[in-house]
């Protein structure tokens, strides 16, 4: 008798994991398909129907007056974004490869400053950086008046315009700022990638090619290089994709003739004209296709270890000339980096007006960081930003959690496909997933109309007259940085052992406690890392924040910078002291995330 109570116990048990594994599968499924693949969907399906009739159109792509793909000026913003993302990915790539190899192969004076300080250019977005380089590059900014101290161009004429006609004047004057300024600021996320691969290689097999006579080029073209193009890979992917659709540098820099810039200023009449939705369709295809093609040559290219780093090297150390040379190649690309941020720095603590034809500020004030504290615009959009940042960080670390305890920890089937479907915004360019969180309120609000759901749809609206955008933009900020806590979470499961959970289930102890009082206390750091990085990407968000957010009381910290930069007095010094809270914040979050996750840090950046 006790036997068959035991039995039916268990099965019991059993039962009770099944049915919650696979009802958080099916809810989780069902989320990613709302707020993930539905708005995408109907994106894509806006730019193929035809406002008058509502049948399925090319016109709006191919069509005699109203094509996308036939308006130059669209043909030359497309152009133009595929220029600025290749340059950009092959820029990172020249100056991170040389990078990793020395921090991962060599010792040298210096390196474990080196090696932290090149994750800074990540605490600034290059939306905000734009500001400091134009008060460094402009026309009457800090280089031109050293140029003029020195003698080398005339003091009493405007000095070189590195924004205008002068550089790259082909592509609108811009185009080499804009490129500069992205790649300054996206090559970490190449840096981690590429170091991490490195990491995983078995040193027995450089070894191996070393006793066999190759020679130190040769082994790295035939060996080194092979085994590290999918890490390459997975981070050049999303800095072409990140610099493709990048919306806030080019903004800042008045480059209108780029796809996203051309998206953003389309949304005024979004609801009357559907070509905005066919030029969202564009980038995403062209984004998805780069991908597909990057994966099935690179990919193809990719060879098995035995093993991954299963012999320890003791890393020779560069003494004399070449040590010097190694840390004069991280100083030269980390303070190129920095730059940006010293304009932002310097033009915060400017008085108005004093940072004229001259190599340094005039007069120094603190003003502007109170200022941005108090002011009408900056302290309620700080707030604004803690509250959509703070409920996405909750709604990630459920919805991750749950993913990866059931692709790693519970290995059910079909939690592979929704792994892969929460590592999607990473290769989705967030310009298209805002843009489909403003299709899918449209949807919403006139599948709503007449109907119960009426007042909810008012409610959440993102255009109309009382628009507010909390909902989507804290589903928009989770849905993007969804990926970080995944990857996270996922490396966590992967290094503790499931015994212990196995033994409170064995307990009696219901699927949630067991998750709850054993599983998140094992990988906690994990969790606290991922949340940081979403935490603070979250707040320094462009895309999201420019597009949703439409009135001032809504508006998060990147939407008020941009609005204040754009103001007349002390707009562009407001902005740049936000900016400088932004940085300090963001330095200390990345910093935590990365004593957390070391190397991990890496994966966190991977498609």
């Amino acid at each position: 008798m006790g036997m068959g109570n035991s039995s039916i116990i268990g099965l019991s048990h059993h039962w009770r994991r099944a049915v919650f594994r696979y009802g958080l599968l099916v809810g989780l499924f069902a989320v990613l398909a709302a707020f993930l693949i539905w708005p995408i969907a109907l994106t894509v399906g806006g730019g193929f129907i035809d406002e008058e009739t509502g049948a399925w159109t090319v016109k709006y792509f191919w069509g005699e007056g109203l094509g996308v793909l036939r308006d130059p000026l669209y043909q030359k913003g497309l152009v133009n974004s595929l220029l600025i993302a290749t340059a950009t990915t092959t820029l990172c790539l020249l100056v991170t490869l040389p990078m990793a190899l020395l921090a991962s192969r060599y010792d040298f004076p210096g390196k474990a400053v080196m090696t932290s300080l090149v994750l800074v250019p990540l605490i600034l977005p290059p939306f905000v950086g734009a500001i400091g380089i134009q008060a460094l590059l402009g026309r009457f900014g800090m280089f031109n008046s050293l140029l003029s101290k020195m003698g080398m161009i005339d003091g009493a004429a405007p000095g070189i315009d590195f924004f205008g006609g002068g550089i790259g004047g082909g592509l609108g004057g811009r185009f080499v700022p804009v490129v500069l300024m992205e790649a300054l600021h996206l090559y970490p996320i190449l840096y981690l990638n590429t170091v991490a691969a490195l990491s995983n290689l078995d040193p027995s097999l450089d070894e191996a090619a070393l006793n066999l006579g190759a020679g130190r080029w040769k082994r790295f073209w035939r060996c080194t290089l092979p085994l590290i193009v999918p890490g390459i890979f997975a981070g050049a992917t999303i800095v072409f994709i990140w610099s493709f659709t990048e919306l806030g540098t080019p903004l800042m820099f008045e480059f209108k003739t780029v796809m996203p810039v051309q998206v953003f200023y389309g949304l005024t009449d979004i609801e009357a004209n559907p070509r905005p939705f066919a030029l969202v369709v564009v980038m995403l295809t062209v984004a998805v296709a780069c991908y597909v093609v990057g994966k099935w040559v690179f990919g193809g290219r990719a060879y098995a270890m035995q093993g991954k780093a299963t012999a320890a090297t003791h890393l020779p150390r560069l003494r004399g000339l070449r040590g010097m040379a190694a840390l004069m190649f991280f100083g030269v690309v980390i303070g190129a980096a920095v730059l940006p941020h010293v304009g932002v720095v310097l033009s915060s603590v400017t008085v108005d007006g004093t940072w004229y034809r001259s190599v340094l500020p005039g007069q120094f004030t603190g003003e502007h960081f109170a200022n941005a504290l108090t002011h009408e615009l900056a302290l309620p959009s700080i707030l604004n930003s803690l509250i959509y940042a703070g409920l996405s960080v909750v709604l990630c670390v459920v919805l991750g959690l749950a993913i990866s305890y059931l692709n790693v920890r519970v290995k059910l089937r079909g939690a592979g496909v929704l792994d892969a479907l929460a590592m999607l915004p990473l290769a989705v360019p967030g310009i298209v997933m805002a843009f489909g969180y403003v299709a899918l309120s449209l949807w919403f609000g006139r599948y709503a109309q007449g109907t119960f759901l009426q007042p909810l749809a008012e409610a959440i609206a993102i255009r109309g007259q009382n628009p507010n955008p909390l909902v989507f933009l804290v589903i928009a900020y989770t849905i993007r940085r969804l990926p970080y806590i995944v990857r996270a979470a996922s490396a966590g499961l992967e290094q503790t052992s499931g015994d212990l959970e196995e033994a409170a289930l064995n307990l009696g102890a219901t699927p949630a406690m067991a998750i709850r009082r054993v599983v998140v206390p094992l990988i906690l750091a994990n969790l606290i890392a991922g949340a940081i990085l979403v935490f603070s990407f979250a707040m320094l968000e462009v895309s999201d924040s420019l597009i949703l957010a439409s009135k001032q009381e809504h508006y998060p910290v990147t939407k008020a910078i941009w609005e204040l930069f754009n103001r007349l007095g002390d707009g562009p010094a407001l902005a740049s002291a936000m900016g400088v809270w932004a940085m300090v914040f963001l330095t200390v979050t990345l910093v935590g995330a990365s004593v957390m996750m070391g190397k991990k840090l890496g994966e966190i950046f991977r498609v």
